[in-house]
């Protein structure tokens, strides 16, 4: 008979002391049956394990969201402008600030506030995780963190727009005001601060791209950092995929190498010249009979030749055609033919007459 308990089961013939682990001290029954016990622990999320804080996240992926992000705040910001689009002009350029400000708040209530992640994030298999946390599992965003967060990326974004409206109310805007002394301190020491801010910027932003964690001022002063949500499968390729793709690239590579060496209007002309041989009378004269469809057609242009001209070969030209190609191409050849184009001679044509009998 077997008793059942939390985590464990033990024979009731067993008198061994317990352990807090679920193991008997000195009984070694291969035939007992260990049970996880699920008391205070949270079910796995749905589509595998949780997130796993020790697993590196790529730089790019992070990078990724930020770019994803702001892309969104600009589609809303574009969104919203729309709806008062046949208001009249200017109605939200006093208000922008805030509204950019009261939407990006929005954003954040129902995507980091709930989740401990943002838009970009979500999109990139992301999600914030409390380095503070001395517990090697992941934790999610602290109260304290979401709302840390929300005040470090939406007040200097809004501080920034109407840093210049602020000043000129306090009339550190303008000119150098006339009491100097108190505002012109303060007025450096907010340029001081603003140098400095963008200076730690550049810093954390370099540590970052040695170390891939914080790309932001705002996650290392907080003690958060972005961690995968749901652990990154190995992905398997077979040997005749990979090979397949080697393969292809490197004859993609070969041609990329190989077209602009290759004269294909020449093996063109080539090639239309065996197809279709013409025969070219003494002087450049046309015979009606065998090219008397010839000098209906432009080889350039296409259209019925003004002014027909030939240049070394069978085939006729337009006077201007010809003309302005010769002098934008020092080396023309025909397109037809292939044969370099030489002087421009006039087309002479020998046309029968035949009587007319009038009735």
């Amino acid at each position: 008979m077997e008793i059942p308990m939390t985590g464990f089961t033990l024979p009731a013939s067993c008198s061994c002391i317990m352990t807090r682990a679920g193991n008997c001290q000195g009984h070694q029954d291969p035939d007992i049956i260990k049970i996880p016990s699920t008391r205070g622990a949270h079910p796995p999320p749905e589509g595998g394990s949780g997130p796993d804080p020790q697993t590196p996240v790529l730089r790019i992926n992070q990078l990724d969201a930020f770019e994803l992000d702001s892309a969104l705040d600009q589609l809303v910001w574009n969104q919203f402008s729309q709806c008062f689009q046949h208001f009249r002009p200017g109605l939200l350029t006093p208000v922008e600030p805030e509204l950019k400000a009261l939407l990006q708040l929005l954003l954040w209530r129902f995507t980091v506030y709930p989740n401990s992640a943002t838009v970009g994030q979500s999109m990139m298999n992301l999600r914030y995780h409390n380095t503070l946390s001395l517990s090697q599992c992941y934790r999610a965003l602290s109260r304290r963190q979401r709302l840390g967060l929300a005040l470090l990326t939406v007040g200097p974004r809004w501080l920034t727009e109407r840093s210049h409206s602020l000043l000129l109310s306090l009339g550190l805007g303008g000119s150098p005001p006339a009491d100097g002394g108190l505002r012109l301190g303060l007025r450096r020491v907010l340029s001081l601060i603003t140098g400095l801010t963008q200076v730690a910027n550049l810093i954390n932003f370099l540590v970052f791209l040695r170390k891939g964690r914080h790309p932001s001022l705002t996650e290392r002063i907080l003690g958060i950092r972005a961690v995968f949500t749901k652990p990154q499968t190995v992905r398997d390729a077979a040997f005749q995929y990979m090979n397949r793709e080697l393969l292809w690239h490197g004859f993609a590579e070969f041609l990329i190498f190989l077209l602009p060496l290759v004269n294909m209007r020449k093996i063109k002309t080539t090639m239309y010249s065996l197809l279709y041989p013409l025969g070219v009378g003494e002087g450049g004269e046309v015979g009606v009979r065998e090219g008397s469809a010839v000098w209906k057609e432009c080889g350039l242009c296409g259209e019925w030749p003004t002014m027909p001209h030939m240049v070394g070969c069978g085939h006729v030209f337009c006077y201007y055609c010809v003309k302005s190609h010769s002098i934008a191409d020092a080396y023309l050849t025909c397109p037809k033919c292939g044969v370099e184009v030489g002087e421009a001679k006039a087309v002479k044509l020998q046309i029968e007459m035949t009587d007319v009998h009038a009735r």
